[in-house]
């Protein structure tokens, strides 16, 4: 049987605690990894030989190996280094990274589902490439990225959960610690799950609002 006074007094204060730490690892990863992946496309498609080449290398990596693989080597493997994070920055330095890898893809597949003549027309009329891309080819690329672009958001979400890995405390590892404390499982991960629910069916939401008044009249 659930008990109220558990959930209420004992659960949910530390709770919202982890809530507020996920929704900051959220606000901080999403843009900031949206236009990571913005800049590595854009490089793969219209970069030179080594820029394509490198950001190629770059996409490979994050999307080849574990989050929770790139989380420790960030966290626990650069200090060896010199190189020094807090849990809460090697979270986010971890999500932007890998994020910015899977946006690149959809939006690399947007770029290039623009016909060529467009960036030909444009340099016809004397725009420079880089004003092409900018006034041109993205605008319609990111309309066309949007799905894509609105699953990852969705998985960041739920990726958020490995912070707890690095010792950042977010909402899983605030519920995991009292789990542990009071042996109550269930109460607990229950709570956790809806909570999680709950926040990924708003910004679903949200985003299906974007996707609708963005959308490119004769592509639905």
């Amino acid at each position: 049987m659930i008990d109220l006074y558990f959930i209420q007094d004992v659960l949910l204060p530390p709770l919202i605690e982890g809530v507020l730490v996920t929704i900051k690892l959220i606000i901080l990863s999403i843009p900031s990894g949206l236009i990571l992946g913005i800049l590595i496309a854009v490089g793969r498609v219209y970069g030179n030989k080594f820029i394509s080449s490198l950001c190629a290398i770059y996409t490979i990596f994050f999307r080849g190996t574990p989050l929770l693989v790139q989380l420790f080597i960030i966290y626990y493997a650069l200090p060896s280094i010199g190189i020094f994070f807090s849990p809460f920055m090697a979270a986010v330095t971890g999500f932007i990274l890998c994020s910015g890898a899977y946006h690149s893809e959809y939006i690399r597949g947007a770029i290039q589902s623009i016909k060529t003549g467009q960036m030909m027309a444009a340099e016809a009329l004397g725009m420079s490439r880089i004003k092409a891309v900018l006034y041109i080819i993205l605008p319609q690329a990111l309309r066309r990225a949007i799905p894509g672009c609105s699953n990852e958001i969705i998985y960041l979400i739920k990726y958020s959960s490995l912070a707890f890995m690095v010792t950042c405390v977010e909402l899983t590892g605030a519920g995991k610690i009292i789990a542990t404390r009071h042996f109550r499982y269930t109460e607990v991960f229950l709570v956790v799950g809806i909570i999680y629910l709950l926040v990924v069916s708003i910004v679903t939401k949200f985003l299906n609002i974007l996707e609708k008044k963005l959308r490119i009249p004769g592509l639905e």
